[in-house]
């Protein structure tokens, strides 16, 4: 029989959910335990999930180093910058990208330690009675007994039956992090958050990138202008998306460096075959909740797997709470952030909270995508009475004197009422300029607040303003 350790909070799962969970958990005075099984790429243990190890953090770090060699070929000349023979060292790029995972995956394993949270490593499994059974790395395991247990698995790629991951030629996002050179030709099945952020870093770089998206609208989760705006400027980039592409089939041919993958399409003209030298796909993910609880824990699972919970995240079994990618909502690592705390609170008795109406998303290309709230669409749908304003970055004096005039701010407000409904963005900066919404929205304001506000001159936040004044026709720089 295992060793039986007993603490007040035990969290399965060490990333963005679940090590907010264990550190508010922690400093709010309980004993706390958390597990994680991830390893890095040294073997040893890495603290922060997927959004640290190979998700948010990284690939941020390779768009941003794609970002800067792409303007020098494109932007840099604008600037009256000339040079000669611009090269990129792939792998100098990528140990840059694995520098910076190692340096906060240890960054958060100092943070337990700081905060007196009890790290295992290995994988969890829920019991009955409120017990965790942890197979450790080094082959023992440990039985953990806590008042309340936080399941925080997080989330698997989903692997397509005819495009099996084989971590070289067919990859998830994981395997697209981790090129030792530029492919000739790169594709992408999915026009989602990844295939269009890492079809980016590639492109940049030189590649080929053609992009299957098997749904006929792009990006439809997002504002139906911004879409229009975003496609038009990746289009001028050299990214092939192809909408309504149901890819049936992929097969490996060749021998040696000669390999490659001959994908099968159907689009609106029949089949069609194409040839990529690396394909990534990215068809979204999948909550990670197999072989997370054995049987008898009460704890249900929906038939996509996902944890069921309520709205403040617990099961319904009494001490076992669910937070971040393996329950319902967006799978955002800032959304698991929020949860984990709320949990944390709700547990020490405090009033914790997530406003889900008030979750921001962004996408990290070039442009960046940004939105908070209801789109136009979907206020047509509910039949709200709305009015908007509108603000292009080509009439905004920062956006113009760094040559980043694409994109523009739309700010939705009640028709009736005034209150903010929805702000969607496209342009340079918006991943931190859709927080103006955010706050906005939190604080129930309304556009015309929005607009009183005094902005710094000159600013890319002056796009967020003068598109507040433009809600009631008043924009200064813009014709009405």
């Amino acid at each position: 029989m295992s060793e039986q350790l007993n603490f007040d909070v035990v969290v399965i799962g060490g990333g963005p959910a679940g090590y907010h969970a264990a550190i508010r958990a922690a400093q709010l005075g309980m004993k706390v335990a958390c597990i994680d099984a991830a390893l890095g790429k040294d073997g040893k243990p890495a603290l922060g999930g997927t959004c640290l190890r190979v998700g948010c953090i990284p690939s941020k770090a390779l768009l941003d180093s794609s970002r800067q060699y792409w303007n020098m070929g494109h932007l840099f000349d604008q600037h009256g910058i000339s040079f000669k023979d611009a090269k990129m060292d792939v792998a100098k790029m990528v140990g840059r990208k694995d520098a910076i995972v190692k340096q906060f995956t240890g960054g958060i394993a100092a943070l337990f330690k700081a905060n007196k949270v009890t790290a295992f490593y290995g994988f969890g499994q829920l019991q009955p009675g409120n017990v965790v059974k942890v197979k450790q790395h080094d082959g023992s395991e440990v039985e953990l007994k806590a008042a309340n247990v936080v399941l925080a698995a997080g989330s698997d790629s989903i692997e397509l039956p005819f495009a099996k991951f084989d971590g070289e030629y067919i990859v998830d996002n994981v395997g697209a992090l981790d090129f030792t050179e530029v492919p000739k030709r790169l594709g992408v099945i999915g026009a989602g958050v990844i295939g269009l952020e890492l079809g980016s870093v590639w492109k940049r770089l030189g590649a080929e990138v053609t992009v299957l998206e098997a749904l006929p609208d792009f990006l439809a989760a997002a504002d139906a202008e911004v879409a229009k705006t975003a496609a038009r400027e990746f289009k001028k980039q050299g990214l092939d998306i192809r909408l309504g592409a149901k890819v049936s089939r992929t097969e490996v041919t060749g021998k040696g460096k000669k390999k490659e993958v001959v994908v099968t399409y159907t689009d609106k003209d029949g089949e069609q075959t194409i040839t990529f030298d690396k394909l990534l796909v990215a068809v979204g993910r999948r909550a990670a909740s197999r072989g997370l609880l054995a049987e008898g824990t009460g704890v249900k699972l929906d038939q996509r797997g996902v944890i069921e919970v309520d709205a403040h995240c617990h099961t319904g079994v009494d001490g076992v709470w669910a937070v971040g990618d393996c329950v319902r909502g967006p799978m955002l690592a800032h959304k698991g952030f929020e949860e984990g705390i709320a949990v944390a609170e709700l547990i020490a008795g405090l009033p914790g909270h997530v406003n889900y109406d008030t979750i921001p998303w962004v996408i990290y290309t070039e442009p960046e995508i940004a939105w908070v709230g209801k789109t136009e669409q979907q206020l047509k749908e509910d039949g709200t009475p709305y009015k908007t304003g509108s603000f292009p970055f080509a009439a905004l004096g920062r956006a113009v004197a760094m040559a980043e005039p694409a994109g523009f701010v739309k700010v939705i407000a009640h028709a009736e009422t005034d209150r903010v409904l929805g702000l969607h963005l496209v342009g340079v900066g918006v991943s931190e300029l859709v927080h103006e919404g955010v706050l906005t929205m939190e604080f129930k304001g309304s556009a015309d607040d929005l607009a009183r506000i005094c902005h710094a001159h000159p600013t890319l936040s002056e796009s967020i303003h003068d598109a507040a004044m433009a809600v009631d026709k008043r924009a200064i720089h813009k014709a009405n």
